[in-house]
């Protein structure tokens, strides 16, 4: 009997890279944002936490942040002026509403265009997700801020929000 054993061989490698592929695109599901990928942002922005992917906000978001860098949530975190133009830059042609859109539309979604907030944590979208989480649990000492997304979401680092 002739099996045409290299068409199979082939089919199976193929079946394997698309089933390791498909299962790594479902692990994201709807919570996959693209991780910074700029070595200056993320060394600026991860050295006091997590450099939270720019699709998570609007560009003008961005804008007005960076603009306010001398009081940023209560800390001093600015930078010179170049390194400040660099990730500004960078912040607003990967944010939600530019190139991000493909990612950051999803927690667009109600944000008013006029007033868009500078807190992830005030996004409409964001909210809901998160509404089942009492404020004993925002308090736990491994959570601690609303901003910390690490505590719950251990690949984060890598663009992925699912629980």
């Amino acid at each position: 009997m002739n099996i045409p054993y290299r068409p199979i061989a082939l089919s199976l490698v193929a079946m394997i890279f698309s089933g390791i592929f498909l299962a790594r695109a479902q692990a994201g599901g709807g919570h996959y944002f693209a991780p910074v990928s700029d070595p200056v942002v993320r060394e600026e922005c991860g050295s006091c936490h997590l450099a939270f992917p720019p699709s998570m906000l609007p560009a003008s978001s961005w804008k007005r942040m960076m603009g306010e860098l001398d009081k940023h949530f209560g800390t001093d975190a600015s930078v010179s002026p170049a390194t400040a133009e660099h990730i500004t830059r960078y912040l607003s042609e990967n944010a939600a509403d530019t190139g991000g859109q493909r990612y950051g539309s999803k927690l667009m979604r109600g944000v008013s265009v006029q007033n868009p907030p500078l807190r992830i944590t005030e996004l409409p979208k964001w909210v809901r997700e998160h509404r089942e989480i009492s404020s004993k649990g925002w308090l736990r000492n491994n959570v601690r801020t609303k901003a910390n997304c690490l505590a719950c979401h251990a690949d984060a680092e890598r663009g992925y929000y699912d629980e």
